[in-house]
């Protein structure tokens, strides 16, 4: 567990849940079905899969060990957010197709909920909402004008436009003209969760091989350095680490998103701050941030900028960028100035997964058997459940037709430009995001920059 001792939510991992799960591939094997990763996306589906048709044998091979990824050290939000936006839905699909995967969303934060309480999982689960808080005249200007779009679209999201004085009651920053506020969504501690869903679905009776990593994905087999699993169904579950795989490069884009921790916080300190319900927080600018009040008292706080690595690699070294850490250290002290002379504890990052077009996907090929979820660009906590239970009822045939006929199914994004295209197009993103933020800040008024970003994703 060395290399993860640096990140708060394995700190605060009980010995039970530390202790190794799965073992290696020493042998050629045989399953129904085979998923490739132990994250969440891979474990939700085994558990459903178990519930739906406990006879299946599962295998889940995993390059690392269960949670390694971005599941085990994430921002904790498990909310109802969908990575594309609900009017892009709307045009492609229609509006009952954009209304019905809201509501799905909305649903899978309670399922995530009741699953953990019918379970007996302690995940530290808190279900405050978030507040994103308009600090500028352009951020509440861009509220305003998308919760009239939305109501111009007859899309309800239940999102609610909040004055200053009530997003100062519930999130006390500074600079503070308005902001939105959504009850769907709750804060977990995201490693307890998915370690107690790897045991749970090994208790049950899946194999889960660690340290063992894919080599490809292919119809009927998954083949590692030292075995193969053949199985009738191949399921890719490794989101933002799906580069990795041979053939896959260009699949997903994988970004980092970097965290950090402050001590636990005296009382005196969050009566200054809010939060008292432990909702999740952000604000409007682009470049995208996130907290949350941990069970503990802690303020887990993250955010992007780290740069993209050419060629779509992974490396180990991105997850601590001390340039950013200290970016993120800055802006959380600028949010809430109380915090000066409190110490910072944690610094870590993690992997997350975009699509081309910025639409997460579910599918499964009949006639392979090969199927993939991922491309939650950051929002995976909660969809990655929903993706689960969409492959268990692919895969068993089990008919939910609320299910199957959500328009992120059977989704197909185009792939990522080559390289240098690829960086190119990143780097010109990132920067974007940066002026559109100095612009909007200074003027109050929507930049052309900030545009641009909107055009490139799709929002």
């Amino acid at each position: 567990m060395s290399e993860l001792a640096r990140v708060l939510w394995w700190d605060q991992l009980t010995d039970a849940l530390q202790a190794p799960i799965g073992r290696t591939l020493d042998a050629d094997a045989e399953a129904d079905v085979a998923i490739i990763g132990a994250g969440y996306t891979g474990l939700w589906t085994a558990y459903y899969l178990q519930q739906i048709a406990p006879e299946l044998q599962i295998a889940i091979v995993e390059k690392h060990i269960a949670g390694y990824g971005a599941s085990g050290r994430n921002g904790g939000w498990v909310s109802a957010l969908f990575p594309q936006d609900h009017s892009t839905i709307a045009r492609h699909a229609g509006l009952p197709a954009a209304q019905a995967m809201h509501q799905a969303m909305i649903d899978t934060v309670d399922e995530i909920g009741r699953a953990a309480s019918d379970n007996r999982w302690d995940v530290d689960w808190a279900k405050g909402g978030t507040v994103v808080a308009a600090r500028t005249l352009a951020q509440w200007n861009a509220m305003r004008q998308r919760d009239e779009q939305m109501r111009a679209l007859g899309i309800h999201t239940d999102e609610e436009l909040v004055d200053s004085r009530q997003t100062l009651q519930m999130m006390n920053a500074t600079d503070v003209v308005g902001g939105v506020y959504t009850p769907h969504c709750a804060t977990v501690q995201p490693a307890t969760l998915v370690r107690h869903l790897a045991k749970y679905v090994v208790a049950q009776g899946a194999q889960l091989f660690e340290h063992s990593p894919a080599l490809a994905v292919e119809p009927g087999v998954v083949r590692t350095p030292t075995g193969s699993v053949r199985a009738r169904y191949v399921i890719r579950a490794t989101e933002g680490y799906t580069s990795q795989i041979p053939g896959q490069r260009r699949a997903l884009l994988p970004f980092y998103s970097l965290m950090v921790a402050t001590e636990p916080l005296p009382q005196n300190t969050w009566e200054q701050i809010g939060l008292a319900r432990r909702q999740t927080f952000s604000d409007g600018r682009h470049l995208v941030i996130y907290g949350q009040r941990t069970a503990d008292g802690r303020l887990a706080f993250g955010g992007r900028g780290a740069p993209y690595s050419f060629g779509s690699k992974i490396k180990d070294s991105a997850a601590l960028h001390p340039q950013i850490h200290r970016m993120l250290e800055g802006t959380l002290v600028e949010l809430f100035p109380v915090l000066q002379g409190h110490q910072f504890t944690h610094a870590w990052g993690g992997t997350l997964g975009i699509a081309r077009d910025w639409w997460a996907s579910v599918g499964l090929d009949p006639s392979t058997g090969v199927g993939w979820a991922g491309g939650y660009v950051g929002d995976g906590v909660a969809t990655s459940n929903l993706a689960g239970r969409t492959l268990a009822h692919l895969i068993t045939k089990a008919g939910d037709e609320r299910l199957e006929s959500l328009p992120w199914v059977q989704h197909r994004s185009r792939s990522w430009e080559p390289e240098p295209l690829r960086w190119a197009a990143t780097a010109l993103g990132m920067r974007a995001t940066h002026v559109a933020d100095a612009i909007e800040s200074r003027t109050g008024r929507p930049s052309f920059a900030g545009k641009l970003i909107g055009s490139i994703t799709g929002h």
